[in-house]
């Protein structure tokens, strides 16, 4: 079991992340916790792992919780035994095999004779036979290095598992595995992830915001639908308190006309009465009073709703905030853009792919390229842009345009600000207040304008070059993705989805998301094998 009992987390810059949190997970319950990127999914994972302390509160283990962190570059200068935290064990375990039977030896092994074996095992379970406790993890591929990670559940046994984002990198084959754990497993399992087949596995879903933890009793599909519920009466919340802005609007002017009209009215009879010229004076001094009461009391209503409007709006998610509109591109649906005849590549006798690769893409076509870890997935799409050359066979194209999105959204040049990056896009077609009124869309304000691309999230990044596509002047005829899903949090994996839903044009994909590629409606696919 785990209790957080009103914890509050500062960030070492005094910062703020959040406070008054309770959160409570029974024995062998299996949870997903979801929330925008920056809210502290991560930062919780770990004030129940006992890896952070909070600033306020406590956090009470039944056991010491298994922890699978998000990123594993805190573990390139260790061996995969010292990453698995059993690297004192193994080498004391060797020790006394060879003869060093110490009383330290025998007490950093504690009786743990099956060490080495339940590690082999471990490695079977996850397809990495062969690899040695002694290799050093920055010599793995990120799927590797996750699956090692994971292994350390089968070693360890532990009661309570944390999983932070365990799919990243994972290839499909990784994450069926992945997928048969979770469903499979006793252990109290607290899981953050942006994979959505992996969350409809878990049966309660809990949601971090910064109103706190709220649960969702049901899987993600369940929660989707409740959100979506919630989006909706928000709506029409805000289209009431738009009508009644509106209405107030109105009637302000319609009381500010009647009143002109009378004041009006009332000089021509002053004047026509002959009223000495103090009096009309007070009288007019007095009616700029009236005018100027009256305009108040209209400003303080009107104020009062369109901050209420705000409020409201503010509440909206990023996905229905946004304005996305990419132009379509000039390519008559069906013509023949890449013809792959016979393609081999590799390195030395080596071959990449064990039969030669044959296929062809037609102008608005939706296709995803697929294939496991190490399948040359990367290496196809360089071979199509013409960044590499295959050893064999031919690759034929004709005249069209590409951008190549990559999983680090190198199209940003890191050392421009936002407002420059967007400019460099700008072929000159826009004004600069037209480019202005783009970014808005994309929820960068004036205050983030002058940000430096480099200090950009993964969200903010994909939300970026999205705003990008919209400020150039023509769409590019074909759009290639790779791994875009990783590192998105749901909110902008749906804004994403709703981007590329809009666009007609030609579509390769490079990803692991099922889910995601289901909603963008690929109707072809390359396996490589």
């Amino acid at each position: 079991m785990l209790i957080l009992q009103d914890i509050t987390y500062i960030h070492p810059n005094r910062e703020l992340l959040f406070s008054g949190i309770n959160f409570i997970v029974n024995q062998q319950q299996k949870l997903a916790l979801v929330g925008n990127n920056g809210v502290g999914k991560s930062t919780l994972l770990q004030l129940m792992a006992g890896n952070l302390k909070p600033a306020a509160g406590n956090v009470k283990q039944s056991s010491r919780p298994y922890y699978v962190p998000q990123v594993a570059g805190q573990f390139n200068d260790c061996t995969v035994a010292d990453a698995l935290l059993v690297g004192d064990k193994v080498k004391a375990l060797n020790d006394i095999l060879k003869g060093q039977a110490t009383e330290d030896n025998f007490e950093i092994l504690n009786d743990d004779w099956t060490i080495e074996e339940r590690c082999t095992e471990a490695f079977a379970y996850w397809n990495l036979e062969g690899l040695s406790l002694t290799q050093e993890i920055n010599t793995l591929s990120g799927g590797q290095k996750m699956k090692v990670l994971l292994a350390g559940i089968r070693i360890h046994q532990p009661d309570i598992v944390l999983l932070d984002e365990p799919s990243n990198h994972l290839d499909a084959e990784s994450r069926a595995i992945l997928y048969n754990y979770i469903q499979n497993t006793n252990h109290t399992l607290v899981v953050v992830s942006h994979d959505r087949v992996l969350l409809n596995l878990l049966p309660s879903v809990f949601e971090l915001s910064e109103k706190g933890v709220t649960l969702y009793g049901g899987n993600y599909d369940f929660y989707a639908g409740q959100k979506q519920l919630e989006n909706a009466a928000l709506q029409q919340d805000i289209q009431s308190q738009e009508k009644a802005l509106r209405k107030a609007k109105e009637t302000e002017r319609q009381a500010i006309e009647r009143q002109q009209k009378l004041d009006s009215r009332g000089k021509k009879k002053q004047e026509n009465a002959g009223v000495a010229r103090i009096m009309m004076n007070t009288l007019r001094n007095n009616a700029e009073q009236t005018n100027a009461r009256l305009k108040s009391v209209h400003a303080e209503k009107i104020g009062a709703l369109a901050q209420q409007v705000g409020a409201l709006r503010a509440n909206l998610p990023a996905a229905d905030k946004m304005k996305i509109n990419i132009d379509q591109t000039s390519l008559h649906k069906g013509k023949v853009l890449i013809t792959v005849q016979n393609v081999q590549f590799g390195y030395g006798n080596q071959t990449l792919w064990k039969q030669p690769l044959n296929f062809q893409i037609f102008s608005g076509e939706r296709l995803a390229i697929q294939g496991g870890n190490g399948s040359g997935k990367t290496t196809l799409i360089n071979l199509i842009l013409g960044k590499l050359q295959a050893n064999d066979g031919l690759i034929k194209k004709a005249e069209f345009s590409a951008i190549y999105i990559d999983q680090d959204y190198s199209l940003i040049n890191g050392k421009l600000n936002i407002y420059q990056q967007a400019q460099a896009y700008n072929s000159g077609m826009l004004q600069e207040h037209d480019v202005k009124i783009r970014l808005n869309r994309f929820l960068f304000t004036p205050d983030d304008w002058d940000k430096p691309c480099i200090a950009l999230s993964g969200g903010e990044k994909m939300r970026l070059v999205l705003c990008l596509l919209t400020i150039s002047n023509q769409a590019p005829d074909m759009i290639i993705l790779d791994e875009p899903t990783n590192n998105l949090d749901l909110q902008n994996i749906e804004v994403l989805t709703n981007a590329i839903n809009d666009y007609h044009g030609t579509l390769i994909v490079i990803s692991h998301d099922q889910y995601f590629l289901q909603e963008i409606g690929i109707d072809k696919s390359v396996e490589l094998i």
